[in-house]
């Protein structure tokens, strides 16, 4: 395989290299009768070797099958696909300061040739520089803390990015940016949102579905409206913010602890469980529109209160018919502290799941129960399943996201190995993780429900 045509092999290459072409290399491709140019790109390795790849000028690339008529002809020279970061704009004096923290991410990602992945790549900076108009909103730090896909994040990664928010905070910035892969940025989301409390400031967590080198990308239109919450908004919370519908028109701001991940890939995908969205941004005017009364107002201060240890024995287990009970013993043998069980309806699992579940907690384990339903509460009282793991110790979590329960509880065992202390943490109202009254669920969208 040559360099000068980086992934290509097989029938590819070989009417590749008959035509001299090179990457970069404007070509035209005949097949089929039909006519295509664009610009030659680099195939993946993991691909097959029987398509050609080019770059329409519309931006979109399209893969041409190789066959025994195709003809391809080299119609003029370019330069090898390359990310070469313009000069960044100049700062303006007056404007809010804000903090870009990257930490990896379809945000700051392109595509790697070599495999046809998306990888991290692109920093804060280079978003920064191509994204000129943030000098019109903020006076910008930004700096990388990772570069890794958020499923590579663990809890010692939030407790060094809630350190580093705390630390930008204190030397003055008015606002911070987490840039973060969206599969588990809820996760870490809900983290912050235990491990910094008393913020003077908005905490804006944003990704994007659709990576910086890609046409559909949202990554730039994303990246300014979250900047612009972080100088501008009258809260002072850890948000998630993200487009509100496939458009660009406006982006809701969701709380931290009410957040999940809800498409695998449209640029809406992110909804607030159980509660209204803390506020919507329009994109057009810039303006924000409070859509719940009782949230922290923004405020002078040095700094939140920094809270960010996380104990890693804690687990989530989500109760399937036909489980196995010995999971609960496997946890309960291993030593963990904890365990938020994802249970059916109300609040339920299987009779068979008793005995594990009444060892665990006699052995010292603190045992919470969430619903696999997105909508509602638990209510452990109604059927006698329930109230007996009420009188097991099972903690009901209220409405609660699971993945919120967990990170509250390890975020809990963080701070105080005593389980009678983390009981009470888990029940306490700390980051708006519990709604204070029922949601109204006749407000979902058909595709919520």
């Amino acid at each position: 395989m040559s360099d000068e045509l980086t992934g290509y092999r097989g029938e590819a290459f070989e009417v590749l290299k008959r035509a001299s072409a090179r990457i970069g290399d404007i070509v035209k491709v005949v097949r089929d009768g039909e006519t295509y140019e664009g610009t030659l790109i680099p195939r993946a390795e993991y691909g097959d070797d029987k398509h050609i790849l080019i770059k329409l000028k519309t931006g979109y690339n399209i893969g041409l099958r190789v066959s025994p008529a195709i003809a391809v002809t080299v119609i003029g020279h370019g330069a090898k696909p390359s990310f070469i970061r313009p000069p960044p704009p100049e700062q303006k004096e007056g404007l809010p300061k804000v903090a870009i923290i990257s930490t990896g991410g379809t945000i700051a990602s392109k595509v790697d040739y070599r495999t046809g992945a998306v990888e991290p790549a692109l920093t804060a900076e280079d978003l920064y520089s191509i994204i000129p108009e943030l000098s019109e909103v903020a006076r910008i730090d930004a700096h990388v803390l990772f570069s890794e896909f958020s499923e590579n994040l663990t809890p010692r990664h939030w407790k060094e990015i809630a350190l580093t928010v705390a630390n930008h905070i204190k030397s003055g910035a008015e606002g911070v940016v987490v840039c973060h892969g969206t599969d588990t940025m809820a996760y870490t989301a809900a983290a912050l949102s235990f491990a910094l409390q008393d913020l003077p400031v908005p905490i804006v967590l944003v990704g994007s579905q659709r990576s910086s080198d890609r046409p559909s990308s949202d990554a730039a239109t994303n990246l300014m409206g979250a900047t612009t919450i972080a100088a501008k908004a009258p809260f002072a919370e850890v948000v998630l913010a993200m487009h509100e519908e496939s458009s660009d028109e406006f982006m809701l701001i969701h709380r931290g602890t009410k957040v999940r991940k809800c498409h695998t890939s449209r640029r809406d995908t992110f909804k607030s469980i159980n509660s209204p969205p803390l506020a919507r941004f329009n994109f057009s005017n810039q303006r924000f529109e409070i859509l719940i009364e009782d949230y922290s107002r923004r405020k002078a201060g040095d700094g939140p209160q920094v809270r960010p240890g996380f104990e890693e024995k804690v687990g989530l287990i989500k109760f399937y018919p036909g489980m196995n009970p010995e999971i609960i013993d496997w946890f309960n043998e291993k030593r963990y502290l904890g365990l938020v069980l994802e249970g059916t309806g109300l609040g339920h699992v299987s009779r068979y799941c008793y005995e594990p579940i009444e060892r665990a907690i006699k052995n010292g384990m603190v045992i919470g129960m969430t619903s696999q339903c997105l909508w509602g509460r638990v209510d452990m009282a109604v059927y006698y399943t329930g109230r007996d793991l009420l009188s097991f110790g099972v903690i009901p979590l209220e409405d609660m996201l699971s993945e919120t329960a967990l990170i509250k509880m390890m975020w809990a065992f963080g701070q105080t190995k005593d389980p009678t202390e983390v009981k009470k943490v888990m029940v306490k109202n700390i980051a708006h993780e519990v709604s204070m009254r029922r949601f109204d669920e006749g407000k979902h969208t058909e595709q919520d429900k």
